[in-house]
């Protein structure tokens, strides 16, 4: 009789114990699913921060459709990471490649200097844009 108690207590234990973990990853998926990253953003919205190949910041902005932020950034890394890797033709990897199921191609530098867009990668009906950060002014120095 003891026996079968113990036992369900400890099924009841676990039980427990199993239900707060289900909560506990739910509530970890929940908090997933707001984060910028995973949303669906328009056109001019931005999608966060990586870097180039030259491992330059760069900003992740739509530029036409809709895309999902989280897959917006992964396409930028995959290109920089062609671009490292040699897998891109043409001077500093600015020809064309396909990226899961993207195209991307970087700017020639009078482009990338005058507008700060390095490089835009699109499909059929979406497209983004990698573009430098502006700089924030640098104080004066003044010697006398």
């Amino acid at each position: 009789m003891e026996w079968e108690g113990a036992g369900r207590a400890a099924g009841w234990v676990s039980s427990a114990a199993g239900s707060l973990a289900l909560l506990a990853g739910g509530a970890g998926l929940l908090a997933g699913c707001g984060s910028a990253a995973a949303a669906a953003a328009g056109p001019g919205a931005s999608c966060g921060t990586t870097h180039t190949a030259a491992n330059v910041p760069i900003v992740v902005k739509v530029t036409k459709g809709t895309v999902n932020c989280s897959t917006a950034l992964q396409v930028e890394n995959e290109y920089a990471a062609k671009i490292r890797d040699g897998q891109v033709r043409g001077n500093g990897g600015g020809a064309p490649v396909a990226v899961g199921g993207w195209t991307c191609q970087g700017y020639p530098t009078p482009e990338v200097l005058s507008t700060g867009n390095a490089s835009q990668c699109h499909t059929a009906s979406a497209a983004i844009v990698a573009v430098l950060p502006v700089p924030t002014p640098a104080s004066t120095m003044t010697t006398g």
